[in-house]
């Protein structure tokens, strides 16, 4: 699953980390520039030497350029990380993506209300915590089944007051 409790939720402290699922690992990312660059060679190799080959090797070189360029903006665009801190009075949620500063919300652990809207969020069982006079959604980029999970599991992490 795409989270993680990095310290186990007590009455006293836990750390979750969330984020989307990667598809794409780096080796992959790897054989897949190296298969593309291979497959666009093999089919100019009978070309070396003449003047046709001179004239496509530019736009093959820019074909797998491009390639490589989409697949580093897509990871960069992916990179998110979500904490959620639980201390023994305050919980705090941090969102980071990418490069720019995190957006971080507080509340009091006591008074936190953890709501799973079955259809009417933005994407199904979407889940959100309200407190401190704010509502913010936590695992949005999650699967529909792993956002159910997270709930339950926020549910027992952070006992329900009212």
């Amino acid at each position: 699953m795409p989270y993680t409790w990095i310290r186990p939720a007590t009455e006293t402290e836990g750390e979750l980390h969330l984020w989307p699922h990667q598809s794409l690992p780096p080796e992959g990312y790897v054989r897949f520039l190296g298969v593309t660059a291979a497959l666009i060679i093999v089919p100019l190799l009978p070309l070396m030497g003449t003047a046709l080959f001179w004239g496509l090797l530019p736009f093959l070189v820019l074909t797998v350029f491009g390639m490589k360029y989409a697949l580093d903006r897509n990871r960069r665009n992916a990179q998110i990380l979500e904490v959620l801190t639980l201390g023994p009075e305050e919980a705090e949620l941090s969102h980071r993506k990418g490069n720019r500063p995190a957006q971080i919300w507080r509340g009091n652990r006591h008074w936190i209300t953890v709501t799973l809207h079955d259809q009417s969020g933005p994407v199904p069982n979407y889940v959100t915590l309200r407190g401190s006079g704010r509502e913010v959604e936590i695992g949005a980029f999650l699967s529909e089944e792993e956002r159910k999970s997270l709930y339950e599991e926020l549910r027992r992490a952070i006992p329900q007051t009212r």
